[in-house]
């Protein structure tokens, strides 16, 4: 699998000085395989991605899925989330792929 990080571009301005190009996230549509969860105290995004995927590193999906901020791995306590179905994470990750090597 892929690492979602070898696409970062990081690039030089005028001064030297190094900056990252943020990454763009596919949209991931609803389909009738996906899961619903009631979020509870312990869960972080990380532990759910290692749960329904089986890489913990695929936790950007989950947030991306529910449009939830990329700063923490934390999701609100009681807020229903949708985790997209196993079956279509390698085309979530091909779409990923794609957006970000076109740039």
């Amino acid at each position: 699998m892929s690492n979602r990080y070898d696409s970062i571009e990081i690039v030089k301005n005028s001064l030297g000085k190094r900056y990252y190009i943020n990454n763009i996230y596919p949209d991931i549509p609803v389909t009738d395989n996906d899961i619903y969860i009631i979020t509870t105290i312990t869960d972080r995004l990380d532990l759910l991605a290692n749960t329904f995927y089986n890489d913990s590193t695929l936790y950007w999906i989950l947030a991306s899925a529910n449009r939830l901020p990329g700063d923490s791995l934390v999701p609100p306590v009681g807020q229903q989330l949708r985790v997209p179905a196993p079956s279509n994470i390698d085309t979530i990750i091909n779409q990923y792929i794609s957006i970000n090597e076109i740039r």
